[in-house]
């Protein structure tokens, strides 16, 4: 899509009809669209969660047409590609666990969330093995965390099941087979969410202590529950532990190439986040919740992350978490945003590496939890 003298991808994901929009120079995946029609030669889509539309009709091998987002309209070329990807990682089955699909209710926000709840083979929810929810990024996200074809909740749930740890994953509000207002949705309701589910959990009366793992906003999140008493551990991968303008402004500085924009194109580029969600953010501090936190922490990052810089977030919840006696923070070496050994941490890489996630990370978290 032309942005002035600029560029910036778009890709569209059509499947049995449904459509999502992923824009992967901004991190921004699975974007659940409205399709307005759709045919052999033609596209027409909304996309609520950010006010846009785009409509396009086939030339050739090539859908031209427009992107149009408050006010402004942008041209746009679409090209049809069918893309295999190699996932090894991914679980198939038979899966040496069980698995059981279950919902659970925010009433106060008005959200049904719909997951998967995983536990070793044989467990008859009579003992008290560890369970985690785990809370995804920022975004719509359904409950593997999914994009480009990588689903690192998937094999997250799959190696904690084999190391006798159970797991919550959900879909986003608004997402999958979840429902709610994704369009109005802040911080703050991603973890009225995630509270609604640890209640769930711990109403069940199956499991023994219940954590929190939280990957991006999600480790923010996850921070927050333990703030309020609500987790027993917490893992936080790649979680935010400065300001929300902060992280932004370093985020963007790393990703967009912004230096290279004219002052209307980073105009048009704040006019397009002027939402719910990124006027909650700006103005957030998560350091109050990590000063509050008393229960365990586990907190990782990469040290090739472009999205949350390892050493500013690091250092922040190591100083946060000073009064803390179990606190567990580790950067890794060579690894991106997605915990992936990868050459720059630039977005652009996570679709290319056959690799979800480095193993040896999935191995310290289950050994961690194991611990608490």
């Amino acid at each position: 899509m032309k942005v002035g003298p600029s560029s910036l991808a778009v890709v569209i994901n059509i499947k049995d009809g449904k459509c999502t929009m992923d824009s992967p120079d901004q991190g921004a995946f699975g974007i659940e669209t409205t399709v307005n029609h759709l045919s052999a030669d033609s596209l027409n889509i909304s996309i609520p969660a950010i006010g846009g539309k785009l409509a396009g009709h086939r030339n050739g091998d090539t859908l031209k047409g427009a992107f149009v987002q408050m006010g402004m309209s942008f041209p746009i070329d679409l090209k049809k590609t069918l893309i295999e990807r190699k996932r090894p990682q991914t679980p198939r089955p038979p899966f040496g666990y069980t698995t059981e699909k279950v919902t659970f209710d925010n009433t106060k926000g008005g959200a049904t969330l719909s997951g998967t709840l995983t536990y070793p083979a044989g467990y008859d929810g009579k003992g008290n093995i560890p369970v985690m929810i785990m809370v995804s990024g920022s975004g719509q996200q359904n409950r593997d965390e999914e994009l480009f074809g990588h689903k690192p909740f998937l094999i997250i749930a799959d190696h904690m099941a084999r190391n006798g740890i159970a797991t919550l994953r959900y879909d986003d509000r608004g997402t999958g087979k979840s429902t709610g207002d994704i369009a109005n949705a802040t911080t703050a309701d991603a973890m009225e969410d995630a509270a609604a589910g640890i209640d769930f959990l711990r109403a069940s009366g199956k499991f023994g202590k219940t954590g929190v793992l939280g990957h991006s906003e999600g480790g923010t999140v996850a921070f927050m529950l333990a703030a309020r008493g609500k987790a027993d551990f917490i893992v936080s991968m790649a979680g935010c532990a400065v300001r929300g303008d902060s992280l932004l402004l370093e985020q963007t500085k790393a990703i967009s190439g912004i230096h290279t924009l004219t002052l209307e194109q980073i105009r048009n580029m704040a006019k397009a986040q002027n939402n719910a969600w990124t006027n909650h953010f700006i103005d957030f501090s998560p350091r109050e919740d990590i000063e509050r936190t008393e229960c365990p922490v586990m907190a990782i990052n990469g040290d090739k992350d472009l999205q949350v810089d390892a050493t500013m977030n690091l250092e922040a919840i190591r100083r946060h978490l000073a009064g803390n006696k179990n606190v567990n923070i580790k950067k890794y070496t060579g690894l991106n945003h997605m915990f992936q050994h990868c050459e720059t941490g630039k977005i652009g890489e996570y679709a290319e590496i056959e690799e979800t996630m480095a193993p040896e990370v999935l191995e310290d978290i289950a050994k961690w939890v194991s611990e608490q």
